[in-house]
């Protein structure tokens, strides 16, 4: 099974086209000496990163200036001199000085944050050795390839099977080798590529995003909600509890610890090509997708979190929203203050707060019976056609960030070959299913 996360950021340059970049995940196998050889990059990496770390943290801590990049860069090229890390260069460079870039980039989101420039982000912590996830980065330098058998060589590593379930459309400009919590590893490829422009349809579908169907359209469609925590439950706490039984530090624990780990794999992965054929399919049916700009994190903190978690709205979202770009659609977004289940669809009378059992009602102006989402639906579709109008063109989104990141910023806390990838820079169709 391949897994495909996908990272647009928009490139607007005027007089050009816009540029979409995203990101494609395949399934890799490792043998053993290349899992040895990948155990030891993450460990490098790692180091590198908490010594580099240190360093800000004790030059703030003594009131020197603020060590640049180049300054870390420096030191790493001297540590490598030095008995105590004379192993570092058993790895690629570039791996390290990414790791560095990864530090770079924790910084800048973190006082980004204190600016009121981007989301609230705590400042860097340093990494465990028992992180149960684990990344490395190559960009070009490192001169990784892709065999003609279908392979990943990376330098120091060696040519790492890899399950391909498409082509890319385009020469990538990185790839991350990623081991998750499970055991499994991936390898992430960054491409560019122009959008998909697909004809022209309809103009907007309201969505109305909820926990009794997981989203219900404004043509009346209700989509059931999978739920897919709530299926596993009982697995996952036959699971937990067979871990809580072991013996901290023994190994018995940490197989116990991998198959929690993978059995909330299958949860994650399920519900994520849930998402993923959902927003294809709402994105190549519809000109313009309208979604209300619901608060999930102070939902997530009542005593519906667990079906808010489940339900995975702000992941689901993130998909409409690259693949608005990658599909030349529209994504609009209305206030979550809009009282649109108050108003009536038909005579745009407001009616009033209703209690959540109320789920059918009757217009006291009009008289129509209404469907509580359904017609919350349409006041969604209405309020975000209006603005489409307005403006009379597409809504094009800013940067969607990553599915996964790899920066090291923290918040406040059966294997098979497949298709042979030959294809890679030929510009070959890409048969994007989810």
């Amino acid at each position: 099974m391949h897994v495909c996360r996908l990272r647009a950021v928009v490139s607007v340059t005027p007089g050009r086209l816009v540029v979409v970049q995203l990101r494609y995940s395949f399934r890799v196998y490792p043998n053993g000496p290349q899992r040895c050889a990948l155990a030891r990059a993450f460990g490098c990496a790692r180091v590198v990163f908490n010594d580099a770390l240190r360093v800000r943290e004790d030059a703030r801590a003594a009131g020197l200036p603020f060590v640049t990049s180049g300054e870390l860069s420096r030191k790493l090229t001297a540590s490598k001199a030095t008995p105590e890390r004379a192993w570092l260069s058993e790895v690629s460079s570039v791996v390290l000085q990414q790791s560095l870039r990864d530090l770079e980039a924790a910084y800048r989101n973190f006082l980004d944050g204190l600016k009121g420039g981007g989301s609230k982000m705590g400042p860097p912590r340093f990494k465990s050795k028992r992180d149960t996830r684990q990344a490395i980065r190559f960009t070009a330098n490192a001169r990784w390839r892709i065999t003609p058998g279908g392979d990943l060589s990376l330098p120091k590593i060696g040519e790492v099977r890899v399950k391909w379930s498409r082509a890319l459309p385009s020469v990538p400009s990185s790839v991350t080798v990623v081991k998750d919590s499970a055991g499994r590893y991936f390898a992430s490829f960054v491409v560019e590529t122009k959008p998909t422009v697909l004809p022209e349809v309809e103009p907007v579908i309201g969505l109305d995003l909820g926990l009794g169907h997981f989203a219900v359209l404004s043509d009346g469609t209700k989509i059931n909600s999978p739920r897919f925590l709530r299926r596993a439950e009982k697995r996952l706490k036959r699971a937990q509890r067979s871990l809580a039984r072991k013996e901290k530090g023994s190994r018995n624990r940490e197989k116990a610890r991998a198959k929690v780990a993978r059995a909330h794999a299958r949860v994650a992965d399920a519900r994520r090509d849930f998402h993923h054929q959902l927003s294809t399919r709402l994105m190549r049916d519809n000109q313009a997708v309208a979604v209300e700009n619901l608060a999930v994190k102070a939902l997530a903190r009542t005593r519906l979190a667990k079906s808010v978690h489940d339900a995975g709205w702000s992941a689901f979202v993130s998909m409409l929203e690259y693949k608005a770009v990658k599909f030349g659609r529209s994504l609009v977004r209305i206030g979550r203050f809009e009282p649109t289940s108050q108003v009536c669809s038909c005579c745009g009378v407001k009616d009033g707060p209703k209690p959540l059992h109320v789920r059918v009602w009757q217009c006291a102006a009009c008289g129509a019976r209404l469907d509580r989402d359904v017609n919350a639906a349409v006041n969604i579709a209405k309020a975000a056609g209006l603005a489409v109008t307005a403006c009379r063109a597409k809504v094009r989104p800013g940067f969607v960030p990553a599915q996964r990141e790899e920066a090291g910023t923290r918040r406040d806390g059966q294997p098979g070959r497949g298709r042979n990838p030959r294809a890679l820079a030929q510009g070959a169709e890409v048969n994007v299913h989810s």
